[in-house]
């Protein structure tokens, strides 16, 4: 099976530079725009966050697909931090403190990392089950991606590292007996692609 993970288009809090966990903002008009002129692989079947600039997101990049909701694939809840900049954050004990530990102790009032990833990975792994078909498409968020691609990708980075940007995302095979997802691209919306 060929797994499609794309992050969601640009929204408003994203455009400012916020944490935009919990709040169910729609796409921006640029975002929009934007994955309106990207091009994006095929899906027989797409999975979505039930969150607005998600759901939004499918019907532009998959506007002949119906997406399935999981509940459960919704962006991390960021607690006191939520719709806060960094420079707005900078001088936050409990921000620096969360900095100086690589973002590994939770969200004050919000998610625990490790909850957030678990949450995440045993929702992508249902969807897989329940979704089977050649090409599924996840229509999600950076958070949930870096989550998945940490737990079950053979290629190894930081949590981080896997960060993509709005309407960016990675198409990867996925093993079913090996839980494990193999990279075969990262794709931006500004490129065509292109099955091999």
């Amino acid at each position: 099976m060929e797994i499609i993970l794309i992050r969601h288009g640009k929204t408003q809090g994203n455009l400012a530079g916020r944490y935009i966990g919990r709040t169910d903002e729609p796409l921006a008009k640029e975002g929009a725009d934007e994955l309106a002129c990207g091009q994006y692989p095929a899906a027989d079947a797409v999975v979505s966050s039930p969150m607005l600039r998600c759901k939004m997101t499918a019907g532009i990049i998959y506007p002949d697909k119906t997406p399935v909701i999981y509940d459960d694939l919704r962006e991390c809840d960021f607690g006191t931090f939520e719709g806060k900049t960094n420079e707005q954050l900078k001088d936050d004990p409990l921000y620096i403190k969360w900095i100086e530990n690589a973002g590994d102790i939770p969200f004050p009032d919000g998610e625990d990392a490790k909850t957030f990833c678990r949450r995440c990975c045993a929702a992508f792994e249902r969807a897989v089950r329940e979704n089977v078909c050649e090409r599924l498409a996840f229509v999600v968020h950076g958070g949930v991606i870096m989550a998945v691609m940490d737990r079950y990708c053979t290629e190894r980075r930081s949590f981080y590292g896997w960060h993509v940007k709005n309407g960016c995302g990675y198409v990867c095979r996925w093993d079913e007996n090996t839980k494990n997802l193999y990279i075969r691209e990262e794709f931006r919306p500004q490129t065509q692609f292109v099955w091999a």
